[in-house]
């Protein structure tokens, strides 16, 4: 499974630089890649960490119930944050060395959920990448 989640990282990256989609190509691409779901999750986490502490610390709750419904309030504003983070590092991850810092921890979490994958892996993450391609140039872009 971490093999196949490699390859789907190796196919984007290859996508993205504008190379033929050949295995090849992919092959020399990195597994590790700033937008994936791992460093997201890794993100949501620490966000959800900070909004709880800033919440709980100015109205102290004490019941579960209501403490899970603040939970639960804060979700989607967790959520919003962390997806408008990684937005933001996908595209400035190059170039700017505060998002390369930033995203530095999720980097490295993908070293126990992806692992390099062999040849047969990266034809099947070619042909899935070719089947969502948007027919029209540009639609895709970040």
């Amino acid at each position: 499974m971490f093999q196949y989640h490699g390859a789907e990282h190796k196919t984007i990256f290859c996508y993205e630089a504008g190379l033929p989609l050949t295995v090849e190509n992919v092959r020399i691409q990195s597994r590790h890649h700033p937008r994936c779901g791992t460093s997201f999750l890794f993100v949501v986490i620490f966000v959800s960490i900070l909004a709880s502490g800033v919440v709980f610390g100015i109205w102290p709750m004490t019941n579960p119930l209501a403490r899970a419904a603040a939970h639960l309030a804060l979700l989607p504003l967790v959520v919003g944050i962390t997806y408008e983070f990684n937005r933001w590092v996908g595209r400035h991850v190059k170039e700017n060395k505060l998002a390369q810092i930033l995203t530095a921890p999720g980097l490295w979490m993908q070293n126990f959920t992806t692992n390099e994958p062999d040849d047969n892996m990266i034809e099947c993450a070619i042909k899935s990448l070719e089947l969502v391609i948007p027919e029209q140039k540009g639609k895709d872009a970040w």
